[in-house]
């Protein structure tokens, strides 16, 4: 039998989930929700699925759920799933308090449900690559690690909700809502962030939350970086990762690598030979530029594939009894990074540490 999975909120992230689940083997889109009849309607019959009344409605139809409401209400939604035994992927970010996101982890737990929050990047073929490389040491010593969200949202984008741009349920702004998904990459790929010292500004919008961002991190492993965030750089940019090591440094832009160049042997001599700089031989180079059609072949750094392929996991874990990709607890971290952040921002950029 299939995995029935239903879809919680019908507003702008919703289709993608579901076109998502109509690409997996196994999985079955069988309801869905909005607060908003017409919208549950309008899904209901965009995606031939049962348009549910109430949740309780919907627990009767559904093995598992991917919930898509406004941020401030992940856990309150996902807690009351998991209580009707219902396994639990939630959109990015978990919640938007680390109190609420612990209680929606803590709840699942203890229900013996899965959990999962969207993070999807962590999916893309290349990203998985560097992410390897940093931690199998290939870099080196990892020295510098950063992330630069500089996209772009018109004040029509913000007004097109009322939950949008607001704290109480956006929890933040480029950084919260669009800048989360590098957030975790860069923790991830650099091991983990220590403290923070940042700022930020509402500098091109009419909202509570900021839209411009700056952050100098410390990781655990003794690196530094810059986590920059933004939806007021017009006309916006593609996502960028740059991680440096020792002997190696890798780009990302839009999930796709730009730049690899990993010279172990050659920097090796140079910074472990009595802190001379060396010239490396440049056979020892394991260079990689990577070709435009080798990039266009590469389907898991497009959106929409990348949830197909995050949601697929899900439904694996559930049907192999296993602990997903993404895990609840792993969430967690974005999150703790994000926060320390704004507590870094209100008190005029005071260094916080992260537990």
């Amino acid at each position: 039998m299939p995995v029935r999975l239903g879809v919680i909120g019908c507003g702008k992230i919703y289709g993608t989930h579901c076109d998502a689940i109509g690409g997996i083997d196994g999985a079955e889109l069988t309801a869905v929700y909005d607060i908003i009849p017409d919208r549950t309607a309008e899904a209901a019959g965009a995606y031939r699925a049962h348009g549910a009344a109430n949740l309780a409605d919907l627990w009767e139809h559904v093995d598992a759920v991917t919930i898509c409401v406004p941020s401030g209400l992940h856990a309150e939604v996902g807690i009351e799933a998991a209580r009707a035994g219902k396994h639990v992927l939630v959109e990015k970010p978990v919640d938007v308090s680390l109190e609420a996101a612990q209680r929606l982890v803590d709840e699942c737990r203890q229900c013996g449900v899965k959990m999962g929050t969207v993070s999807q990047h962590r999916f893309a073929r290349k990203m998985r690559k560097l992410h390897d490389a940093a931690q199998a040491n290939e870099l080196g010593p990892l020295v510098q690690g950063d992330a630069y969200i500089k996209w772009y949202r018109t004040q029509a984008y913000y007004d097109s909700g009322d939950w949008r741009g607001t704290w109480a349920l956006d929890g933040g702004g480029c950084l919260m809502n669009q800048g989360v998904h590098y957030v975790d990459m860069i923790q991830w790929i650099m091991g983990g962030v220590k403290a923070v010292q940042a700022q930020v500004r509402t500098a091109a919008h009419s909202i509570e939350v900021e839209d411009t961002a700056m952050a100098l991190v410390e990781y655990r492993n003794g690196a530094v970086g810059v986590i920059q965030g933004s939806t007021s750089c017009y006309p916006g940019f593609a996502e960028r990762l740059e991680v440096h090591g020792r002997h190696g440094s890798v780009i990302l832009e839009g999930d796709r690598i730009k730049f690899w160049d990993i010279d172990p042997e050659g920097a090796e001599a140079g910074f472990y030979g009595g802190g001379v700089m060396m010239q490396p031989t440049p056979s020892r180079h394991t260079h990689e530029m990577q070709p435009d059609e080798e990039n266009a072949r590469d389907t898991s750094a497009n959106w929409g594939e990348q949830h197909r392929l995050q949601i697929e996991d899900f439904v694996r874990s559930i049907e192999e009894d296993r602990e997903p990709f993404i895990t609840g607890e792993m969430s967690l971290e974005p999150l703790k990074v994000i926060l320390a952040i704004y507590e870094s921002a209100r008190d005029g950029g005071r260094r916080v540490e992260i537990a």
